[in-house]
């Protein structure tokens, strides 16, 4: 489980992320990443009933956070980062959804550095 201080729980944070944060894309997840302020990482993660039943949008939410939270390490203070699960992440093997993830954060986090000059 992630921490409390790690989970966005605010609309205004899920907003910032989406709307002007960088995306990065897989088949079964979008990643939206955004920097706002100093203080700790927050993640923050959106599954639609085009994933499933309640059941399955749980499942896929669990995953996804315990997925984070080994990977929370990796975001730079004031990030703000919005997992969003696509219909497929429903049917995904738990190392498949890991992997994608991991796909995705890299292209994000490599973007970031290289707009940065390789500043943290």
């Amino acid at each position: 489980m992630l921490s409390r201080q790690s989970r966005m729980r605010r609309g205004e944070e899920f907003e910032a992320a989406v709307r002007r944060g960088k995306r990065a894309g897989r088949p079964t997840l979008v990643v939206h990443f955004a920097i706002s302020g100093e203080e700790s990482p927050r993640v923050g993660f959106v599954v639609s009933k085009a994933v499933g039943g309640a059941v399955t949008r749980n499942t896929v939410k669990r995953r996804l956070r315990h997925l984070m939270r080994d990977r929370l390490d990796r975001l730079p203070r004031g990030s703000l980062l919005v997992v969003r699960a696509n219909p497929p992440a429903a049917s995904a093997r738990f190392e498949h959804l890991a992997a994608e993830l991991d796909s995705a954060l890299e292209r994000l986090l490599r973007r970031r550095e290289s707009s940065t000059g390789g500043q943290r």
